[in-house]
């Protein structure tokens, strides 16, 4: 017997059907004798749909009331899934974050959880009952209703399995587990058995949006064990086993775990990248400060710098990338700027992607990032930036090359599947 968070999406529960579907998972794993907390997300498209009734009302609404509104998704959700597991045989209970209650700050829209009072929940483990969290929500220091911002059920599941212990903490979803790339351009991609926080980290932050970057974040700090696991596989199938053998999905984990380390683990791209160059930036101490220091105040987060060597000593080319949404407010802030930094042009485009290797194998091996240059060149296609970190090589390409470069990437570092 172990102890077990269950967490499903939206996807998973956009219906009555679906939340039956559901049901029979979490059936499966109480009768196997374990210790069972669900987290459920919102119908889909429940909270975009309470997000517009709000706008509606009030363009300029109270906070703290937005945060009534949308929590009140998941509360459909875990009282529904609660009602037909109880059809099924099985003792159910609902939860809201004030009732266990999840404490947040008072950040409403986007809170962050501080403590959890999980004791009611363990003591009704003796009783068989299975807890089903409403997730995405909690309680601010006010005793209003809070919400954790977009994905922030990922995170209500993470903290819960933290709080009580969890033996692992299952994120149920609609693909079954982390790929080296993405399957919908790269053929050949696989499903990854393990991978390490820190890997998982990189590629979630890099757009590989199966699980939210701060509950991985949590759930490197809190030690919790990660499976990302599909809703839509058979309920039937056998429950889920705790003797370090990954169930089917991907096992996110420490690196300690991973017995074979893949020097690259996986090819991760972000289509959400802008491009800024400062033509003919004069080449002399303290300008770098009077570029950044102006976007650092205003918010904005810089990624890629490329300082290219000046023909005449004076002068030099300088480029940087920041996200796209914030394109606009970058050219703005160094257009004000122009007279303390002096420059001769400021062009922007978005025409671009970060396209990146991730992999804790890089740590030991020498000659990764040769291997990618090698392997793009070898295609013509051309890089424009380079940033690295201990696990991680990023370049910027031309959108246009996006999935070439990914799949030629893929197969250079031995990706592909044999049935790919």
């Amino acid at each position: 017997m172990a102890r077990l968070v269950m967490k499903f999406g939206g996807t998973s529960l956009a219906d009555v059907g679906r939340i039956a579907h559901v049901a029979r998972h979490v059936k499966r794993e109480a009768q196997a004798g374990h210790e069972v907390v669900v987290v459920v997300s919102a119908m889909s498209g429940a909270t975009d749909a309470l997000v517009r009734l709000t706008s509606e009302a009030s363009a300029l609404h109270d906070a703290r009331e937005y945060d009534v509104v949308v929590a009140t998704g998941e509360q459909v959700t875990a009282g529904l899934l609660a009602i037909t597991l109880q059809g099924l045989g099985v003792s159910a209970r609902s939860w809201l974050g004030w009732q266990i209650a999840i404490r947040t700050d008072g950040t409403h829209g986007g809170a962050r959880i501080t403590d959890i009072e999980a004791g009611d929940l363990i003591a009704r483990f003796a009783d068989g009952q299975v807890a089903i969290v409403a997730g995405f929500q909690g309680v601010g220091p006010d005793n209003r209703v809070t919400t954790l911002g977009r994905g922030g059920s990922d995170g209500s599941a993470v903290a819960l399995a933290a709080a009580i212990q969890a033996d692992r903490c299952d994120i149920y979803t609609d693909v079954d587990g982390v790929y080296t790339a993405d399957p919908r351009i790269v053929p050949g991609a696989g499903r990854i058995a393990r991978i390490s926080y820190e890997e998982m980290l990189e590629m979630a932050s890099l757009g590989a949006r199966v699980l939210q970057t701060r509950s991985v974040e949590m759930a490197m700090v809190h030690q919790v064990r990660l499976q990302v696991r599909s809703s839509f596989e058979d309920p039937e199938a056998p429950a889920s086993r705790y003797d370090h053998q990954p169930a089917a999905g991907t096992l996110v984990c420490d690196e300690d775990e991973i017995v074979e380390k893949q020097i690259v683990s996986g090819i991760a791209y972000s289509k959400d990248e802008a491009k800024v160059t400062l033509v003919k930036v004069a080449d002399k101490p303290g300008v770098a400060a009077r570029i950044f220091g102006p976007l650092a105040r205003a918010g904005i987060n810089v990624d890629m710098i490329v300082q290219n060597v000046s023909d005449d000593g004076k002068h030099t080319d300088l480029t940087f990338t920041v996200p796209e949404n914030d394109l606009d407010k970058a050219l703005d802030v160094i257009r004000s700027a122009r007279k303390e930094i002096g420059y001769n042009d400021l062009v922007g485009s978005t025409n671009v992607v970060k396209i990146s290797v991730i992999g804790i194998g890089m740590r030991s091996h020498a000659g990764v990032a040769a291997t990618m240059f090698k392997a793009l060149a070898d295609k013509a296609i051309n890089i424009q930036a380079i940033t690295t970190s201990e696990i991680k090589v990023s370049v910027l390409i031309d959108s246009d090359y996006t999935e070439l470069a990914a799949r030629v990437l893929h197969t250079a570092y031995g990706l592909d599947s044999p049935d790919g």
